[in-house]
């Protein structure tokens, strides 16, 4: 049942065979919920007029795995070549970044960090943030982490820099944590309401989702790019209908020219 609902909700490639992947995800949704076991849990989630218990499940076994700077190169790129460009060739209005499916907020916060050490220049940015979980949403939004954490991908100088300790947790200062505009949303649905942006970040995702949603999901994301903006995936991923940007794995290309604002 947790596959099915799954692969219906959000694409998701759940296999029920992993049941210590069941247990471990769904244990602690269960326990806030009031049940007794997981077991009692999922059979609850047979009565579809449980909407928020399914999604519940459903948000839980999305991917969750992020850090901070998960792949510094990528990073050093966006920041060095391709928001530059952008900048460079556009001619009025703000850059719009969007971190798609950010989890607890590592990888849009990460973005804003290196942005303000480094931002283009004259450059006005907006940046957005969104993840498929509320509960991972209200973290990022919060953007108070773990000394684990913060020792993923942060060096003592951004720590110091950009955050505010305490004896258990890290608080970003509110210039990062206010640079992000955060906002639940799920990649299968119609994103035209979101408006179109001129960088795209969506990197390990599309491995966790079956087939026909990683296509569906990857033309969603390619609608929502502006006409020479550019889509960010893992470097092993393809964007069919997009430029690949030579010598960049995993960067792709509007071939549209850039959009001018106004």
């Amino acid at each position: 049942m947790i596959a099915r609902l799954c692969a219906q909700r959000a694409g998701l490639k759940v296999d029920p065979e992993k049941t210590y992947l069941l247990e471990n995800r769904l244990g602690p949704v269960a326990r806030r919920e009031g049940f007794a076991s997981v077991h009692e849990f999922v059979s609850a989630l047979s009565d579809r007029s449980q909407d928020r218990l399914i999604w519940a499940a459903v948000e839980a076994m999305s991917a969750a795995e992020t850090a901070f700077f998960r792949d510094p190169l990528t990073f050093e790129r966006i920041v060095n070549e391709t928001l530059p460009n952008l900048a460079q060739r556009r001619r009025a209005g703000p850059l719009r970044i969007w971190a798609a499916a950010s989890g607890t907020g590592q990888e849009a916060y990460s973005l804003a960090m290196a942005l303000e050490e480094s931002a283009p220049g004259g450059a006005s940015l907006e940046i957005f943030g969104s993840d498929l979980c509320e509960r991972r949403l209200e973290k990022a939004q919060a953007g108070v982490y773990s000394q684990f954490e913060v020792q993923r991908g942060l060096s003592a100088r951004r720590l110091v820099r950009h955050f505010v300790g305490s004896e258990e947790d890290f608080a970003l200062s509110p210039r990062v944590r206010q640079a992000v505009r955060w906002r639940r949303v799920n990649l299968l649905d119609d994103l035209s309401r979101l408006g179109q942006f001129d960088l795209i970040v969506y990197r390990h995702q599309t491995g966790h989702l079956l087939e026909d949603a990683r296509h569906r999901v990857l033309a969603n994301l390619q609608g929502a790019l502006a006409p020479g903006g550019c889509l960010v995936l893992g470097e092993t991923d393809v964007a069919p209908g997009l430029a690949a940007v030579p010598g960049r794995p995993g960067f792709y290309r509007h071939s549209s020219p850039v959009r001018a604002f106004g």
